[in-house]
């Protein structure tokens, strides 16, 4: 890192790491969100892309405040598609649909909660994620998913109380009190 007069600039290097974290770290969701609010691909694609864009000059800053960096680029995103659909309805274009008196629902918490859903999946074992995946997103019984499985129904019971254990384990909010003493 260079300084200047007191303030650290990070090596091109650094920036381009930071960079490269940003977009693979956030661009799915990003792209979900704006494609949800806008139900086109295409123009979803432009507004991702702007959005990083926006974000690349101060990624080094989103990155080392407090702040959520996920939460701003998803109101960077729904500014940037709140002037587009103004923008269109001005010059009397429509963007996706004709009726351009539709107010469109925040959905960036439902959003980020299949995202992260999603992540908490990848990260249990291929068993304990099929078993989940089969008795809650399909909403299979025990015997069903068993069935399915080719495996006992005791089995499917036990991989489900790990798989739950686990999530839980993982999403669990942190007791400071606890963190505290810890340390």
């Amino acid at each position: 890192m260079k300084t200047i007069i007191g303030t650290e600039i990070a090596s091109p290097a650094h920036q381009k790491q930071l960079l490269d974290d940003l977009v693979s770290d956030h661009t799915r969701a990003l792209l979900a969100y704006a494609e949800k609010l806008l139900s086109d691909r295409h123009t979803a694609e432009d507004i991702v892309q702007e959005t990083l864009i926006r974000a690349w000059p101060h990624t080094e800053r989103l990155y080392s405040t407090e702040g959520s960096v996920r939460g701003w680029l998803l109101t960077v995103a729904r500014n940037l598609i709140v002037d587009r659909m103004r923008s269109a309805s001005v010059r009397r274009e429509s963007v996706g649909i004709d009726n351009r008196d539709v107010v469109l629902p925040d959905h960036s918490e439902s959003v980020l909660i299949s995202v992260e859903t999603t992540s908490l999946l990848r990260q249990l074992s291929h068993d304990h994620r099929e078993v989940l995946v089969h008795t809650y997103l399909c909403g299979r019984t025990i015997k069903e998913t068993a069935h399915i499985l080719r495996i006992p129904a005791g089995t499917v019971k036990s991989r489900q109380h790990y798989a739950l254990n686990a999530l839980r384990a993982r999403t669990a909010p942190r007791d400071p009190a606890v963190t505290n003493r810890d340390a």
